[in-house]
């Protein structure tokens, strides 16, 4: 067979490989403006969560089938803040984050014109907070590495790769990120999320 690999490719849009196989999630990072100073909001999400309750996050969720993630950033922000889509002003979409636990997360930057009439949905959030910007910026997080290693399966078949049973499998490494705020943690993928944000504006 004989591919015209210009037509082939024409429309294609490169993303990240094995992606099919990966859970995906948007976030939304929202801007309050208040008394002429810039913050972000977060969220404590609710105590009665199945998955990670009571950790700080910034709203958002999964991508569901067919949807863009811009649309996913916003449609978690309503729902779990109660607000609208025209109080959403979306400024743009901030690196991907891919996890190791294959989760490939879509962060988008936003302003939130109002923040006086939310209709918080208490089943996801148990409330929110903001911090200032300048507060953030001054700040210096802990980091934490991790260890990421390959652990073959039981069924792996050694005998078909170079040095069988004695493959050395290369080693990554995961950082993860603590900030404080009064009483508040933001930590592990929020906490890396935000510090890439933060380094985008103090260059």
């Amino acid at each position: 067979m004989i591919y015209n690999f210009k037509e082939k490719f024409k429309n294609y849009k490169a993303y990240i490989n094995g992606h099919e196989n990966m859970k995906k999630a948007s976030v939304l990072i929202p801007i309050v403006k208040k008394d002429n100073k810039h913050y972000i909001l977060f969220e404590v999400r609710s105590k009665n969560l199945k998955t990670q309750p009571n950790e700080i996050c910034f709203p958002g969720g999964k991508i569901e089938l067919g949807e863009l993630p811009i649309d996913t950033a916003i449609r978690e922000t309503c729902e779990e803040l109660g607000t609208t889509y025209n109080n959403i002003d979306i400024i743009c979409e901030l690196d991907l984050l891919v996890t190791p636990s294959n989760l490939i997360i879509h962060p988008f930057l936003g302003y939130i014109n109002d923040i006086d009439n939310f209709s918080i949905n208490t089943s996801e959030v148990d409330h929110i907070f903001l911090v200032p910007i300048s507060y953030l910026l001054e700040s210096v997080p802990n980091i934490y590495n991790s260890d990421v290693k390959t652990i073959p399966s039981s069924d792996f078949p050694f005998d078909k790769i170079p040095n069988k049973e004695n493959y050395k499998f290369d080693t990554g490494n995961y950082s993860v990120l603590f900030y404080s705020y009064k009483n508040y943690t933001i930590w592990g993928i929020t906490a890396k999320i935000l510090e890439n944000f933060l380094s985008i504006i103090s260059n």
